[in-house]
Order: C-alpha cells, then structure tokens, then sequence
C-alpha cells in the first residue's frame, strides 16, 4: 500500500469533512504530530489506526485505503 496515496485520501476526506488535523488525531486518540505524518505519507499506520482514524472522520476504511 502507498503511504502517499493513503495519506492524500486521509487529508481529502478529513477536509471534506472540515476537521483539523488536531481534531481527527484527538477523535482517534492519536498523536497530532503522528497523523501529520500519516497525511503526509512518511508512516505506515497500523490496521487499528487506521480503523480509528476512519472512525474519527465518520467513513469506512475501504474510502482512504488505495486498491
């Protein structure tokens, strides 16, 4: 999986959804420095990040995976 492509799927679907980065690492009980990096595609996020992740921003997970 691209961490790139995922990451640019997270931002789009964190500002469609007009939430801070703060405000989703917050929801999933992250980091924010940490979620930073994972839109900014330098981290590999496990499955259960990024399942809270996908539940901080209200989607399924199969919207920011990349196929």
């Amino acid at each position: 999986m691209s961490s790139d492509k995922l990451g640019k799927n997270i931002k789009k679907a964190r500002e469609k959804a007009n939430l801070t980065q703060a405000e989703v690492a917050e929801k999933a009980k992250i980091h924010a420095n940490y979620y930073a990096r994972v839109e900014r595609g330098e981290v590999n996020p496990s499955y259960d990040i990024l399942e809270s992740i996908a539940q901080a921003l209200k989607i399924k997970l199969s919207e920011i995976v990349p196929n």
